[in-house]
């Protein structure tokens, strides 16, 4: 089925543009739920929603391919733990030919509200490793869009790598589930009206539901 989507993909050039969705995360039971692996929950949720199963091993990564519509798109969960995950990103944008701005990489991000969402089109890594791993294996380049999932600050003096390794808590939670629903009704958007436009009204929403949570416990 992979050369068969491969060959539907490519086949004219009045084809859709494929998109490849990466979620950074850690694998196995024990990071299963934590803060540090809702980009792997994102891919699962959209993955669930439109029909995609998640079934193969391609790249170092578990993969998913099909369509929504008529825009193929493939998904990937590396396995290569976060701080490694451009060897798995990269070779899976090579292996499909595709230019940066169609590979969307999903992850956590501390500086944001829990559960406030933003789709970027470019930018720098932050600290976070497994963006920089994608950065460091695309020989550098940082022009390829991100859909950015808060999970907000640790509390007072808290080490941000023991918080990011914790599970949420029931509010957090509740907050994260909605998020998720919340990007997956994004993607559907980005890939049935484009990036541009999809992004423009997302962020606005975002926006207005960062004014509402900043100040709100969890």
């Amino acid at each position: 089925m992979l050369n068969r989507l491969s060959r539907k993909c490519f086949s004219s050039a009045a084809a859709p543009l494929p998109w490849l969705f990466v979620g950074l995360g850690n694998p196995g039971d024990k990071y299963r739920g934590t803060r540090h692996n809702v980009g792997f929950e994102m891919i699962d949720a959209f993955a669930s929603s439109v029909g995609i199963p998640m079934d193969t091993v391609h790249c170092k990564a578990l993969f998913g391919k099909g369509f929504v519509g008529d825009i193929p798109v493939f998904l990937a969960k590396p396995q290569t733990y976060m701080n490694l995950s451009g060897e798995s990103t990269e070779p899976l944008a090579a292996y499909y030919k595709l230019p940066l701005n169609h590979v969307l990489v999903f992850h956590d991000d501390l500086n944001l509200p829990c559960g406030v969402l933003r789709l970027n089109d470019k930018g720098g890594h932050g600290s976070h490793k497994g963006l920089k791993s994608v950065i460091y294996h695309f020989r550098g380049n940082r022009e390829f869009p991100r859909l950015r999932i808060g999970i907000g600050r640790p509390p007072g003096q808290m080490d941000p790598k023991a918080f990011l390794l914790q599970k949420f808590n029931v509010t957090a939670r509740q907050r994260i589930d909605e998020a998720l629903q919340e990007g997956v009704d994004a993607l559907k958007l980005l890939l049935s009206q484009g990036y541009d436009e999809s992004a423009k009204r997302f962020n606005k929403e975002q926006k207005y539901k960062h004014l509402r949570v900043q100040t709100l416990p969890v």
